[in-house]
């Protein structure tokens, strides 16, 4: 049996798809066994039965008298990565069917809330009075943590620094053209041109949006006042302001489009080559997401009870400014005891194989601690399955080892080049077509789905 997973496209399309979101899950390995997915009608962004060596798989602990079938839908941010962990999790389960539509954390949240689903997933946390509405009960788990970056397509620029109130306008459109004065007083000595800049936003209801806007309004009281945070936001009219759905959307517009600048997570440039800038932040030095610079910003914060917590201006010398954990919302009560030990299981893999490949695909691996205490939540959801996590080891922070290709920033500040070296070095070219953004008739370019090693 095999798990399917769709991305839903920004327009129709008749046939399948290479696409832009899922395959990058693929992205950092070389001989595993992609499985054939298929599109819904409308759906784009699908890998297409790519083949390799067959992962051996692990022993499973899940014991199952009958076929079960788990149906999630939301954000498009771990997408990718949720990619790899149910077809992994497929390998050693085959009774367990994984279905994951990558709509964006607001329509999964809809979806979760409605119960038409059996987990949802979203970059920010449901409220409390979007917790109210589930009558099944509600679990928030931080699976993994990822950065959002800001990415550009400047042919001739291979480094890029943006200061704090220069992303901030560029992304209210105060800031038109790309050799902007304050532009060029932070990149002396840099060829950029007079043209103007395509700025590229979610078009739906978006965790990345909530997580990149309640940044943006930390930064500037005149963003927070003007346009504000959520998962949807009043962007400005200006024709140079582009909508493009999920994080798959704004990559391939990106891509496409010269003189764009866009906010996408950090594995949806790294496995496509797009480049991206490095961010100042809150004690003025210049950083690229890293391992490293994420796990500095994850540090800032402790994750509470009830698991809830926003990054919004993180401190530390070397932090990436804009990091995110990413949530699985789970119903504290399934009416199918077979569900509820399926659930249980993919969240145990999640915790422990599947943060293996955390790094490989552009994510953050969870700290030991919070492993811990998403296991001790979530072991409540079926008394028929233990959960089973390695002892936790809180001086221990994600991303110690940086990922393959990756360049960390130097203390004084200094960037590396976005996209050509935090690219991975397996990466191979295949044709294909992505989704149609909504705002034009012509096709985005293909990000390329690399293979990926185990």
């Amino acid at each position: 049996m095999v798990f399917r997973i769709v991305a839903i496209a920004p327009h129709r399309l008749a046939t399948t798809i290479s696409g832009v979101a899922l395959t990058l899950g693929l992205a950092a390995c070389a001989q595993q066994q992609t499985p054939t997915t298929t599109a819904t009608p409308g759906a784009g962004a699908t890998p297409t039965g790519t083949t390799s060596t067959p992962v051996a798989a692990a022993p499973s602990r899940l014991n199952l008298a009958q076929p079960v079938s788990l149906t999630g839908a939301g954000a498009s941010f771990p997408a990718p990565l949720y990619q790899r962990w149910f077809s992994d999790f497929n390998k050693a389960n085959p009774n367990v069917q994984i279905n994951y539509q990558s709509i964006g954390s607001g329509a999964g949240v809809e979806q979760f809330t409605a119960g038409t689903v059996d987990f949802g997933a979203s970059d920010v946390a449901m409220t409390d009075e979007e917790i109210a509405k589930v009558k099944q009960g509600v679990m928030l788990l931080p699976m993994t943590a990822g950065s959002i970056v800001i990415a550009y397509n400047l042919p001739d620029v291979a480094e890029l620094k943006l200061p704090r109130d220069v992303y901030v306008d560029i992304f209210q459109g105060k800031i038109t053209k790309w050799n902007d004065p304050r532009i060029a007083a932070a990149n002396p000595g840099v060829n950029l041109p007079d043209q103007q800049i395509s700025v590229v936003h979610r078009s739906d209801g978006s965790g990345t949006t909530g997580v990149f806007t309640k940044h943006l309004s930390a930064v500037s009281p005149d963003w927070k006042s003007k346009i504000g945070e959520g998962k949807t936001v009043s962007w400005p009219t200006s024709p140079t302001f582009v909508g493009a759905k999920g994080n798959e959307g704004v990559t391939a517009q990106v891509l496409q489009t010269t003189g764009a600048i866009g906010y996408v997570e950090y594995g949806y440039a790294k496995q496509n080559n797009v480049k991206f800038a490095a961010l100042q932040n809150k004690a003025g030095n210049f950083v690229l997401p890293t391992d490293e610079s994420a796990a500095q910003t994850l540090a800032s914060v402790t994750l509470p009870a009830n698991m809830r917590a926003f990054i919004d201006d993180p401190d530390g010398a070397q932090s990436y400014p804009i990091v995110t954990y990413t949530w699985l919302l789970a119903y504290r009560q399934y009416p199918n005891a077979a569900k509820a030990q399926a659930m249980e299981a993919m969240i145990e893999y999640g915790l422990t194989e599947g943060q293996k490949v955390a790094g490989e695909l552009g994510y953050v691996p969870l700290p030991p601690n919070v492993v811990q205490q998403v296991a001790a939540a979530a072991d409540a959801i079926s008394p028929e399955y233990k959960i089973a996590v390695a002892a936790a080891t809180p001086a221990t922070l994600p991303g110690t080892t940086a990922t393959p290709g990756a360049t960390p920033t130097s203390p004084t500040g200094t960037t590396a080049t976005p996209g050509a070296s935090l690219t991975s070095p397996d990466a191979t070219a295949t044709p294909g077509t992505a989704p149609l953004s909504p705002d034009t008739a012509t096709p985005a370019a293909t990000p390329t789905p690399p293979a990926a090693t185990p």
